[in-house]
């Protein structure tokens, strides 16, 4: 189970920037505590002198063989680097792990239970291993049945990958509970996925099945909560993970949509493709859905932590004035005045476009 694992969190030089977000996430919403961080950049300091919003007071050391002090039972790999490729000089302190009997927490693309250097370590020392990323055997396609379920379904969407979805849509998710709404976050990606301790990794599923996945993650959570808010992956305008977004625009069947945007964010991440304005988005979005199952944008996260104070809120005024929605920033200003202004929209389902019936001609 999740709520038993001790972590050790595998980060070198990585601690504090974007290819770390595994680890930031799973330190800051996940049930299971880290116990330690092993990044050479940062031994010697704590997780909250370097990425102090994490509110982490666990120790940073240099090395595998330092950190088994702490009395891990897992090792996370904790850095989500853009095609999910392990760097060489951590194979082996994983090999470390796996001999000292501790479980590997994995969320990259790459399928450690398929490599004979630590399957042999495993059998070693009793290790195990959590290929987080690896899809079930069997998915159906999309069938339409999450258009019929009576949850309510909101989707966050994203002017870019890696903007802060996941956080957006598990702050939300716990602003809902606090209003007595019975609420599921649905993840959809390997942080996620390691927070709540099921799920999907829809970006490891095969195209012409994303969308089925999607769906099966709905009607499992509609069967327990009325309010659904999923997980968004990528952004329809990056040019690598426009699919996958696309695959959950029509997959999860949302009812409506939450709009996240980093403001540090100019261009798509690897490429000079430009970030589009929030109208843009939001056309894009509501375009898309209008011809399958309509839904709106029915709100702005900003992740404005780029910014000072007084700037942050002159963003989200300006974002405000330029869509008329509600905007704020759920992390900076905590997510209940969002969530309050978007709730009475988050009861309403909306229907599947279906074509009319054809008039014989006489």
């Amino acid at each position: 189970m999740a709520s038993e694992r001790r972590y050790a969190v595998l980060a070198h030089n990585e601690l504090g920037t974007f290819h770390a977000k595994t680890a930031h996430g799973v330190m800051a919403y996940g049930v299971s505590p880290t116990v330690v961080v092993i990044d050479r950049a940062h031994a010697g300091h704590s997780v909250r002198e370097i990425v102090p919003h994490l509110q982490c007071d666990a120790p940073i050391v240099a090395s595998f063989a330092e950190a088994k002090q702490f009395g891990p039972t897992a090792l996370l790999i904790g850095i989500a680097p853009s095609g999910g490729v392990l760097p060489p000089d951590w194979r082996a302190e994983i090999v470390q792990a796996l001999e000292s009997g501790l479980e590997i927490v994995n969320g990259l693309h790459l399928t450690f239970r398929d490599d004979d250097e630590f399957n042999a370590a495993a059998r070693r020392g009793g290790g195990s291993i959590w290929d987080v990323r690896e899809p079930p055997a069997s998915i159906p396609l999309f069938s339409g049945a999450a258009w019929e379920v009576p949850a309510h379904v909101l989707l966050t969407v994203g002017s870019d990958c890696a903007v802060g979805k996941m956080t957006v849509s598990l702050e939300l998710a716990r602003a809902a509970r606090d209003a007595k709404r019975n609420v599921a976050f649905v993840p959809t990606g390997q942080t996620g996925i390691m927070i709540a301790g099921w799920g999907i990794a829809i970006d490891r599923v095969i195209s012409d099945f994303a969308a089925g996945a999607a769906e099966q993650l709905v009607l499992t959570a509609a069967r327990d909560h009325d309010l659904l808010i999923v997980e968004g992956q990528g952004s329809i305008n990056h040019p690598a993970y426009a699919p996958v977004t696309l695959g959950l625009l029509y997959g999860s069947a949302p009812d409506a949509l939450l709009l996240v945007h980093d403001l540090s964010r100019t261009e798509a991440v690897g490429f000079p493709t430009p970030v589009l304005s929030y109208s843009e988005l939001i056309r894009i979005y509501e375009l898309l859905c209008s011809t399958v199952k309509p839904a709106r944008v029915v709100g702005i996260a900003l992740n404005t932590s780029s910014l000072s104070p007084d700037d942050a809120q002159k963003a989200i005024n300006d974002a405000i004035f330029e869509t008329g929605l509600p905007c704020d920033d759920v992390v900076r200003n905590q997510p209940h005045n969002l969530w309050r202004a978007i709730a009475p929209v988050l009861t309403q389902k909306t229907r599947p476009v279906r074509a009319k019936a054809r008039v014989p001609s006489s």
